[in-house]
């Protein structure tokens, strides 16, 4: 009996061996691997030996040849692949443990191009691939953590179960196909090609949900193989609380989006149903997400934070006041993590110093949306130079107002549309949203505000159609309108902010948000 061992992934590689060993396998095998076994004195053959045949082209070509590819593709229980097999002396070849080169983990790295060129593994995924077309004579491992079932059941029964072989095929064919993913993508990004003909996207499943959105829904939590640039929710640490849930992961990522567009102070944002209804920037931490939470304290209850610095212990204090479902924070001291741990259920991610940089703010990453029957890819929406704004109103802007309308801009692109935001300069003071309505979003936010709202800054993430959405923010008490223009009534609603004395910009760039 022949297994072939060939890993880049050594985790399990000596017990999983000499357990073949035991079982009476003979171990074929190249390289790192072959001096692995060697190196803890596992008996095994190398791969040119079996073939008769050296490795060549600088050990591009290894594996590539009829005695490993027939033992792999050959049927031993067809007759005419048996007749075969022996007129040519191939022996068939049973067990693979085969794991790729490191690709994704050389490119992470900064690797040149050739660099990166040479970790394109292709003797492993033709023979991944071969063996598990095979997958009724060859069981094939692709994942170290696999080892001890296929060993359990070699012990017991004598040989891999088909139940089992079936699973092993399916995981074999997931891992090479993320692979060819991985280096698509990569090939991609150098070419600068932001929608390639085909787009494959390589995601590996972190967990299986409780639920998804509904508990009637399934869900499941994926994640990219290459950790990407600067903080996510997906390779946060999770320190502690109940399990995530889909929504959790959800108002997670918009919490963790809006945090990043204020790095230059300390930041609270708090989300419920993937809409702000909390976000202040202090000096102090606390302070922030004091101010963050008395905006709409009914609506925090249960709430999502996100916070921009280290968590400490007064910090954590206020946090444990109210019932929350999460906090995602840079950091968190000793002290805070002994306040926040009396909260068994509280869900803590840690998501890492880099959260706290400017460098941290979105950049135009791509963003996807599935649609019945296919995929909607669009850039993401990351904040445009303030100075590209035009001032359209007989009166600008005073400095505190820029401040406010600065501060509004970076909340309206994180509200549905149609979005309206109220602010000063360093919190939210109402926010209307998710309306087919423009000026309906202005009467729930100018409802909730009430009397906060006098002097205060509006941000609309789209342009008024009609001056009645600009008379409301007036009647509001609103100073101050940033919006992008561009409506074929723009001229009767500059009159109608002369007319309140509103200062109106206009940023040429909308932030629809469905």
């Amino acid at each position: 009996m022949l297994a072939l061992l060939s890993v880049s992934d050594k985790r399990g590689l000596v017990p999983f061996a000499q357990g073949l060993v035991r079982r009476g396998f003979t171990i074929l095998s190249t390289g790192g691997t072959l001096a692995a076994l060697e190196a803890a004195q596992v008996p095994a053959t190398k791969v040119s030996q079996h073939t008769g045949f050296p490795e060549i082209l600088g050990g591009r070509v290894k594996t590539l040849h009829p005695k490993i590819h027939g033992g792999l593709l050959g049927r031993p229980s067809l007759a005419s692949d048996k007749t075969e097999l022996d007129a040519h002396d191939i022996a068939a070849i049973s067990i693979v443990a085969v794991n790729l080169y490191p690709f994704r983990e050389t490119v992470a790295k900064g690797a040149t191009r050739d660099e990166a060129i040479e970790q394109i593994d292709i003797g492993g995924p033709a023979m991944v691939r071969a063996s598990a077309k095979n997958a009724d004579h060859v069981s094939i491992v692709v994942d170290p953590d696999d080892y001890p079932s296929v060993l359990a059941e070699l012990e017991r029964d004598g040989q891999v179960s088909a139940v089992t072989r079936r699973t092993l095929q399916r995981k074999a064919f997931g891992h090479t196909a993320s692979y060819d993913a991985a280096i698509a993508a990569w090939l991609a990004e150098q070419e600068t090609v932001a929608f390639p003909d085909a787009l494959t996207l390589p995601f590996e499943k972190v967990q299986e949900l409780r639920y998804g959105e509904n508990p009637h829904q399934r869900g499941a939590f994926y994640r990219t193989p290459r950790r990407p640039a600067g903080p996510t929710v997906a390779f946060s640490s999770v320190l502690q609380g109940k399990e995530l849930s889909y929504n959790n992961l959800l108002d997670l990522d918009a919490a963790l989006g809006l945090v990043l567009e204020f790095p230059e102070r300390p930041t609270a944002v708090i989300i419920k149903h993937n809409t702000p209804c909390g976000v202040a920037c202090d000096d102090a931490l606390v302070t922030a997400y004091r101010r963050a939470r008395a905006i709409d304290e009914v609506s925090a209850f249960g709430g999502i934070v996100a916070l921009n610095r280290a968590v400490d212990e007064v910090t954590a204090t206020a946090l444990a006041e109210t019932f929350l479902e999460a906090v995602i924070a840079p950091s968190y001291d000793a002290m805070a993590r002994q306040i926040l741990a009396a909260k068994k259920n509280l869900r803590l991610l840690e998501a890492g110093e880099g959260l706290a940089s400017v460098a941290a703010r979105p950049t135009a990453q791509l963003d996807a949306r599935s649609i019945s029957g296919g995929l909607l890819v669009m850039d993401r929406d990351a904040v445009e130079p303030v100075s590209e704004w035009k001032q359209v109103s007989r009166r600008a802007p005073s400095p505190d107002e820029l401040a406010a309308l600065r501060f509004a801009w970076r909340v309206c692109k994180h509200v549905k549309s149609n979005a309206i935001v109220f602010s000063d300069g360093s919190h939210l003071l109402a926010v209307g949203g998710g309306q087919t309505s423009r000026v309906d979003s202005v009467k729930i936010a100018a409802g909730r505000g009430g009397n906060l709202l006098k002097g205060s800054a509006v941000a609309s993430d789209a342009f008024f159609p009609f001056r009645d959405g600009l008379d409301a923010v007036a009647a509001a008490g609103a100073s101050c309108v940033v919006q992008p223009g561009g409506s074929v009534r723009d001229a009767e609603l500059i009159e109608a902010a002369d007319e309140h004395g509103l200062a109106m910009l206009f940023t040429g760039v909308r932030h629809f948000r469905h």
